[in-house]
């Protein structure tokens, strides 16, 4: 089996996480997959939602988008329709669930981060690039709290990423591009911590069913990509959690 790109099976396409990237956020982030680009900015509130007030608690939350060419052809905006379609509200559940695992909200006290992950350019595996590069900006933001004194320690009690893997072609393959995610014949995404713990399992037999073995082979390939991601993230950061 040759995958379009020429990559080996159980190849990351490159990986680029440039830090600082807009000036306002309290942590902003562009992650690159290989064709996937998406900004990641990281916003403090010094608030709660109404449901967590007087709690001591704080909360992590994200929202998501596409730009209406980050694909091949033109897709229209959420706010044409004054609400969030399925897929871009499913997505953007999903990387709040993922960032929230691995946040101390205690520590945090009462304030909201939110992370908004706008995709510019789409070539598979946006939801995934989003936790892996949400999770760097959300980093910043809560480094710039404890740098500044706002909080006493660190929320953050490890790195979460994400990547897709699949069976295309029969073969199981890491990090799927879009040529590959739409001909894919089982499609899966994985989210992970640092410290090798499972978040979500997304898996779906969209041409037949699958086999447990594949499954577990998929995992595996999951679990080495996003070690791969973490490192990557750690580069950036200057430290691993």
């Amino acid at each position: 089996m040759q995958r379009p790109d020429g990559r080996a099976p159980g190849a990351l396409r490159p990986v680029k996480l440039t830090t600082d990237y807009t000036k306002y956020a309290e942590g902003a982030v562009l992650i690159e997959m290989g064709g996937t680009k998406v900004i990641c900015t990281a916003s403090v509130e010094d608030k709660v939602p109404p449901f967590l007030e007087g709690k001591g608690l704080g909360w992590v939350t994200a929202e998501y988008a596409m730009l209406p060419r980050a694909t091949n052809t033109r897709k229209r905006r959420d706010i044409k329709s004054l609400k969030l379609d399925g897929r871009s509200s499913e997505i953007q559940r999903l990387i709040g669930r993922s960032l929230r695992a691995v946040v101390d909200r205690a520590a945090l006290g009462e304030r909201q981060i939110i992370v908004d992950c706008d995709v510019i350019q789409a070539d598979g595996g946006t939801r995934c690039a989003s936790i892996t590069g949400g999770f760097v900006a959300l980093w910043l933001a809560c480094k710039k709290l404890l740098d500044e004194g706002t909080i006493d320690r660190m929320p953050l009690t490890a790195q979460v990423a994400a990547v897709s893997v699949g069976i295309f072609e029969d073969e199981a393959v890491l990090d799927l591009d879009y040529a590959e995610d739409s001909h894919a014949i089982v499609d899966c995404n994985v989210v992970m911590t640092s410290k090798g713990a499972f978040v979500e399992v997304q898996g779906t037999g969209e041409g037949r069913p699958f086999a447990e073995s594949e499954l577990k082979k998929l995992l595996g390939l999951g679990k080495r990509g996003c070690a791969r991601l973490c490192k990557a993230q750690s580069k950036v950061m200057g430290e691993a959690l």
